[in-house]
């Protein structure tokens, strides 16, 4: 379709006197009409485009004095998803970790029980295959044994690894087993391991084994904060 404007011939071959800049106008009024934009993709399409665009020269440019092309910005790429994997890691891991050392063995509103009293909940929780329950009560079972043996002091707020330590002090031949133990709570009680038989098996077969030992009590506080 022909624009008339200055220099522009009718059918007759009579020149047409229509000035430029009206011709002008007119084109671009009629280069507006949606139908020559319809097949053009829409905003969103076109944003889209354009970060697609930016992203690659950002990485062509980091790859480039690599060397490589293609399989270099691949290899960036995997380093700069590996440094995040790792903050995150970092960031989220890192409260679980203290609350591992913060927690109490025993609840601050459990008033005192015998070691007799958690052996028979760990039992109980066992035969119905409560696992973790039955590891945190034989757990507690182990730690009030040695408190009611006066291998430890009482004392309120103690963690596993705190009671694991300053026993390990006083049953030096059974030092290994009972970081050991207070780990295993740990990883059970916070989730990070899948309780089982097993797991209850060894605190309950260390809790017998420490009722055989005869060892030197340790002082009063145990010497940890």
């Amino acid at each position: 379709m022909g624009t008339r404007g200055e220099g522009a011939l009718l059918a007759d071959g009579a020149p047409v006197g229509i000035p430029r800049d009206a011709a002008r106008e007119a084109a671009r009024e009629e280069l507006r009409k949606a139908v020559y934009h319809q097949h053009e993709p829409g905003l969103v399409q076109r944003c889209y485009d354009w970060i697609r665009e930016q992203f690659g020269k950002a990485l062509g440019g980091i790859a480039e004095p690599l060397g490589g092309g293609g399989n270099a910005a691949l290899a960036v790429v995997l380093v700069v998803l590996l440094v995040l994997g790792l903050v995150a890691w970092r960031r989220y891991g890192a409260p679980r970790r203290a609350a591992r050392a913060d927690a109490a063995l025993f609840g601050s509103a459990q008033g005192p029980r015998s070691a007799a009293a958690h052996r028979a909940d760990a039992a109980a929780h066992a035969a119905r295959g409560a696992w973790e329950d039955a590891v945190r009560e034989q757990m507690r079972a182990l730690v009030r044994g040695l408190e009611e043996r006066t291998v430890l002091s009482p004392r309120p707020g103690r963690t596993a690894d705190e009671a694991a330590a300053e026993a390990g002090r006083a049953l030096p031949g059974q030092a290994r087993e009972l970081a050991s133990a207070a780990r295993l709570f740990d990883d059970v009680v916070f989730g990070e391991r899948p309780a089982d038989e097993r797991a209850y098996r060894l605190l309950a077969d260390l809790d017998l084994a420490l009722g055989r030992t005869r060892p030197q009590p340790v002082p009063a506080g145990g010497g940890t904060a």
